[in-house]
């Protein structure tokens, strides 16, 4: 038997997924959003130059391949670069552009409960934004689609701020001498993290150096003046917009581009694979071939591990009802063509129907539909394709109505 790529994962009902995506959507229109469209495909390069190349994604996990011509290719690992490549290779003049993305992501990560090889993500991001304001506005939009529309409860958002690049610096020298003098209590990985991307220091698992970290320099301590004041302004908003958070001074996310606010919402339902969505203030551009970076602000949503906290919820939400499933079913050969211009007549009526063409016994076939789901079963024998009539039944009732064929439609829908 072949069975699927590990890491990857077959959904044999995607209606809830379903929900859940046409649920973001609606939300984000409402918000001004657009949904866009980027290849799965793109240049190695563009995540090298966006991402880092010390970061687990472009050091470890992407999955690249060079094609006939000598050209680089990889299956996208996340969704920003691509927006904003678009945005610059487009010409896209709109400030801010607000804009999503929804599709597969692809990452050659050791594969545990909430972490795929291939998976889904929603990319959402306001492209060209100065405005702090703008960041409050973003969480905001987050916290309500996670609270009023899905109803989930146990989560928190870890909010911290991570400065300009100059604050940045100043904070790697105090974490740099800090590490040193602590060089014998941490893991190896913080050892080479050390010198190679700093601050990835706070990303490490070993509960050991968690817990060295946490008196570690905080970045928040090296701000500028304009960065506290922008710290401020946002902490202020976020309270009087109602939306409750925790600093969490080791939040940098994993990202090379990442600076200013950085967030992420995380929910103990998950277990270890906590976080389901994630994001923050970023600038890129030069990298890509533009002449200044764009200040922006984004955030990814790991469709796997919200449809795993949406599932522990789902009988608060008030999900769509799915039509109710006519089932035609003949008693022998001779009543199937009767039976399939039925089936077509009640498609044609825009009612769910579907046909039972195999040869079984009445009350197999019956048994075929009730498992279906179906609500009414439409039998077609002997007796009613010679009397032009139609034996409905009920399947939730179990009541049996004889129906002349010219008044199926009218009956069915009163």
């Amino acid at each position: 038997m072949i069975t699927r790529v590990r890491g990857t994962e077959d959904n044999l009902d995607v209606r809830l997924y379903n929900f859940i995506l046409s649920s973001i959507k609606h939300h984000l229109t409402l918000y001004n959003f657009n949904e866009i469209d980027t290849p799965i495909l793109e240049h190695t390069e563009l995540f090298v130059r966006a991402v880092g190349t010390e970061t687990d994604i472009v050091s470890k996990e992407m999955y690249i391949f060079n094609t006939a011509s000598g050209e680089s290719i990889c299956l996208r690992p996340e969704g920003t670069a691509s927006v904003i490549r678009a945005y610059i290779e487009n010409k896209v003049e709109q400030a801010p552009w607000k804009v999503f993305i929804h599709g597969p992501m692809f990452r050659h990560e050791r594969p545990q409960l909430g972490r795929w090889r291939q998976f889904s993500q929603t990319s959402l991001e306001i492209v060209n934004t100065q405005s702090i304001a703008h960041d409050a506005h973003f969480l905001k939009l987050l916290d309500r689609l996670f609270t009023d529309i899905f109803k989930l409860n146990h989560y928190v958002l870890k909010l911290n701020f991570l400065g300009c690049l100059d604050d940045r610096k100043a904070h790697k020298a105090a974490l740099v001498e800090f590490l040193t003098t602590h060089q014998t209590q941490i893991c190896q990985t913080c050892v080479a993290r050390k010198e190679k991307n700093t601050l990835r220091v706070f990303d490490c698992k070993n509960e050991d150096c968690k817990a060295l970290y946490t008196s570690a320099p905080k970045i928040i301590d090296h701000l500028c003046a304009a960065c506290i004041q922008e710290w401020g302004q946002l902490t202020q908003l976020l309270s009087m917009l109602s939306v409750n958070y925790a600093i969490d001074h080791t939040l940098v996310r994993g990202l090379d581009y990442y600076n200013k606010t950085v967030f992420e919402f995380s929910s103990r339902d998950l277990g270890a694979q906590n976080a389901f969505c994630g994001g923050g203030r970023y600038s890129l551009g030069k990298d890509f071939g533009a002449k200044d970076n764009l200040s922006c602000v984004g955030a990814a949503i790991g469709m796997g591990r919200l449809l795993m906290l949406v599932e522990k919820h789902v009988q608060q939400l008030s999900l769509p009802q799915e039509p109710a499933l006519h089932v035609v079913i003949p008693f022998s050969e001779q009543q199937l063509p009767l039976a399939l211009m039925l089936v077509d007549q009640l498609l044609a009526h825009q009612l769910a129907a579907d046909i039972l063409c195999e040869k079984a016994s009445i009350s197999n076939l019956m048994k075929k539909a009730n498992k279906a789901g179906a609500k009414y079963a439409l039998i077609i024998g002997p007796d009613e394709q010679a009397q032009g009539t139609i034996a409905v039944k009920n399947m939730l009732k179990g009541e049996t109505t004889v129906v002349k064929q010219a008044d199926i439609i009218s009956f069915l829908r009163g």
